[in-house]
């Protein structure tokens, strides 16, 4: 009570308003997205007319149309006037959306989505691999030479060893200084960090392996060797997947 006997005025802050509604939009937007990956809205297809999606999420028009913005801009959809919500072909995805990406990798039965994923990083790792073969100083080198030690001593303890392999593979990155290109690897890696069918197997020996070409991409980027240091790379990345790769589809993609 105040002084004057009246009860204080209960003011709500916007703030957990906005959030509230914002939990909403994006639980209906993942759906969505998981819809359309999985098949369930066919591309060439209208998504069911909005009062039947608002009433299958319990949501506002307003909530469900920011949700459709958002699928629009992750290319998924195209809104057309008189047809409706059109969902486009898989080619017009912005697959290195999280969203979209993590729902295609979820839906990949032939590891295809991961087979492109690892060819991609491969083509830009090795890349970067050769700049810093050109361009690294002492103190990188020094780094580098540190961190494959460190792996030699951490193959029994496969989470502590992955975390200094990506480590390894960043201060590469860095060291290149192609901010893009890491950019890029870093987004698709924060995308499959704890998929099991990425990870894969983790035993010492293979551990091991992994290890030896990290030594040998080292070894090539302090003998200043980019062509060398390139191949390296390019070799560790895809003889690391191929063993940990378990599932069906054909590997032979991964060939050069």
């Amino acid at each position: 009570m105040t002084a004057q006997g009246r009860r204080p005025v209960t003011r709500w802050s916007a703030a957990p308003v906005a959030a509230r509604r914002g939990n909403r939009m994006r639980a209906v937007t993942v759906e969505l997205v998981g819809r359309i990956v999985r098949g369930v809205h066919a591309y060439g297809t209208s998504l069911p007319p909005e009062h039947v999606l608002c009433e299958i999420f319990s949501v506002s028009r307003s909530v469900l149309r920011e949700a459709v913005k958002v699928l629009e801009e992750k290319g998924l959809v195209q809104v057309r006037q008189g047809t409706g919500t059109v969902v486009t072909p898989p080619t017009m995805w912005n697959t290195l959306d999280e969203l979209v990406l993590g729902a295609l990798i979820a839906e990949d039965e032939t590891l295809t989505i991961l087979d492109d994923l690892v060819m991609t990083r491969r083509v830009l790792e090795s890349e970067m691999a050769a700049m810093t073969a050109r361009t690294a100083d002492q103190a990188t080198l020094d780094r580098l030479r540190a961190l494959v030690d460190l792996m030699d001593e951490l193959v029994d303890d496969p989470v502590a060893y992955r975390r200094e392999d990506l480590t390894f593979h960043d201060v590469i990155m860095q060291a290149s200084g192609n901010r893009i290109a890491r950019s890029v690897v870093r987004a698709l890696e924060s995308q499959v960090a704890n998929t099991a069918r990425y990870v894969g197997k983790s035993e010492p020996a293979l551990c091991v392996a992994s290890n030896r070409g990290h030594r040998r991409v080292y070894e090539r980027i302090a003998a200043h060797d980019p062509d060398g240091a390139a191949h390296a790379m390019f070799t560790h990345i895809t003889e690391a997947w191929l063993v940990r790769r378990s599932g069906p589809g054909d590997p032979s993609r991964l060939e050069r």
